[in-house]
């Protein structure tokens, strides 16, 4: 079944962020991240369940896929994917989340 994979605001800035900061080292891995990021977001319209439930939140419907040491998260439903996040795998997920949106609410 294919899905509707939508980027959220901050997900969308999560990467940006990230590209920024490999940028400044190299174009060539930031450019190459953001192609990696794009393949793996784009397969989500097909193949959605593959990733693991985020640990930290363990809802069924939220689930992560690894690219490189980033944690790319994701919402499914019945027609979409929404990315929710892009952060760094050393990040504490829990903090950031509760930062982002107060405490953390199961439905997301």
């Amino acid at each position: 079944m294919d899905r509707t994979v939508k980027w959220t605001e901050i997900a969308n800035r999560d990467l940006i962020e990230v590209v920024e900061f490999i940028g400044r080292d190299s174009r060539f891995y930031a450019a190459a991240l953001v192609r990696d990021v794009r393949v793996v977001a784009r397969s989500l319209r097909i193949f959605a369940e593959r990733g693991r439930v985020v640990p930290e939140i363990n809802v069924f419907e939220i689930r992560e896929l690894f690219i490189g040491n980033y944690r790319l998260i994701y919402k499914v439903t019945s027609d979409r994917v929404f990315i929710l996040g892009f952060v760094h795998g050393a990040r504490n997920l829990t903090a950031l989340w509760d930062r982002r949106s107060g405490p953390r609410d199961k439905s997301i």
